[in-house]
């Protein structure tokens, strides 16, 4: 087999920048990118036989770990009866139904191919059913690679430097406001000049694309409580926290119910899905019902249904979210001695089973914020930490992730290697 260097020369004579997502590139690193050739559990394997414990978890999917049994099984006896219908299934069915008993918030929901088209439909079917077009987002959320929402972007966008994209008409752009989070001075303020006009406001209740950054108390009651006086839609994104922080996801840990909610990653147990759902009012503007279309191919994928099933029937039977809380509890008191014991500026934030290392002396409470770390020392720390066999986000920018099968080893592992990756 080639190797991971001669791969990705490969890959970059056919592929822009050889890689298929921006962030993979290692550009906000330095290097080049190493190539998997299989995953197992709590580790990563590359072309070159070298071993990792992987904190990507596939970008938050896997948290089950990669290949569980059951996500395997579920998949084999799916494929024995076809890969696509393009006619209704029972697992769409029995998917929406979980979902629905699952997040009281939503009593309607449709299957889509990606959290990109989930968060683009709730834009949509906020416009069609406030009969507005403004909408509201905050400044280092990122709510996938949707024209009206690339402005003061997170996630790909920031690593590269580049918070907005080329490509997106201005008329668009201006269809979209932007403010920091957790200001509530300059939420009042908005809503207070032009409450009437916004459709919608979508937000990450704990922003994970610009690294994870915690809610101050009371920012998103306040957010929710302006859309209601002013008949705006409120929309989580809960593309990464959705059935990854709880079986309710975000809005079950903070106690906030939303009008709208995006979901993908969990929910396809690692194939490409995505959802969205909320009040059966707004929901059932969609078409067939209502004048707002939306569709798709291979939405609602018997693929991706069943390895999405068997990952969220495990979750439940498993007592997970309890097992994932004490690993988190365990990794943060082992990363926070090991920080002390450095002593440099640095900031670490952990809901879950997801995390973030800031290399910055100040509190991270916005995109702006997030902006002070050292992302050269960022840099040196994750070589040095791949160099002991531990994979984190090749970005200053990114959430790391555990799954269940990060044990008691892993973590020890890991808080190891971090003492001697520290720059």
């Amino acid at each position: 087999m080639p190797s991971s260097a001669e791969l990705f020369a490969e890959a970059q004579k056919w592929i822009p920048g050889g890689v298929n997502s921006p962030v993979r590139a290692f550009r906000a690193v330095g290097g080049a990118p190493f190539f998997a050739r299989s995953a197992k559990g709590a580790w990563l394997e590359d072309v070159d036989g070298r071993r990792y414990i992987d904190y990507v978890c596939t970008w938050g999917p896997a948290i089950l770990g990669h290949a569980p049994a059951s996500v395997r099984e579920a998949l084999h006896a799916a494929l024995e009866q076809g890969t696509s219908f393009g006619v209704p299934g029972p697992l769409e069915v029995e998917m929406a139904r979980t979902i629905t008993q699952w997040v009281p918030s939503v009593e309607k929901v449709r299957m889509c191919n990606s959290g990109t088209e989930a968060t683009m439909s709730c834009l949509r079917l906020a416009r069609g059913y406030t009969g507005r077009s403004k909408i509201l987002k905050f400044e280092g959320c990122y709510h996938g690679h949707v024209d009206a929402l690339l402005v003061k972007a997170g996630s790909g966008a920031l690593t590269l430097g580049q918070p907005d994209s080329a490509g997106v008409p201005a008329g668009f752009a201006a269809e979209t406001w932007t403010l920091p989070f957790n200001d509530f001075k300059a939420l009042e303020a908005l809503f207070g000049r032009h409450g009437g006009e916004i459709a919608g406001v979508i937000v990450e209740p704990i922003p994970a694309n610009a690294g994870l950054i915690p809610p101050l108390p009371g920012f998103l009651e306040k957010l929710r409580e302006l859309c209601s006086a002013y008949g705006a839609v409120l929309i989580f994104d809960e593309v990464m926290t959705g059935f990854r922080l709880a079986k309710g996801g975000a809005q079950e840990v903070l106690g906030i119910r939303p009008d709208l909610s995006a979901f993908g990653k969990v929910i396809g147990g690692g194939l490409p899905v995505g959802a969205f759902g909320g009040r059966a009012e707004i929901m059932d503007f969609l078409a067939p019902l209502g004048p707002v279309y939306q569709a798709g191919t291979l939405s609602g994928n018997p693929l991706a249904m069943a390895a999405g099933l068997a990952q969220l029937r495990e979750l439940e039977a498993t007592n997970a979210y309890a097992r994932l809380e004490a690993s988190g509890a365990a990794l943060e008191a082992g990363l926070k001695s090991v920080l002390a014991e450095w002593g440099g500026p640095h900031q670490f934030y952990r809901r879950g089973s997801m995390f973030c290392l800031f290399f910055t002396g100040r509190p991270v409470h916005s995109l702006a914020d997030a902006q002070t770390a050292d992302a050269a020392r960022f840099g040196s720390f994750f070589h040095r930490l791949l160099g002991q066999g531990v994979y984190f986000p090749p970005s200053q920018f990114e959430t790391c992730f555990l799954s269940t099968a990060h044990g008691p080893a892993e973590i020890e592992a890991t808080v190891a290697a971090v003492r001697e990756a520290l720059p």
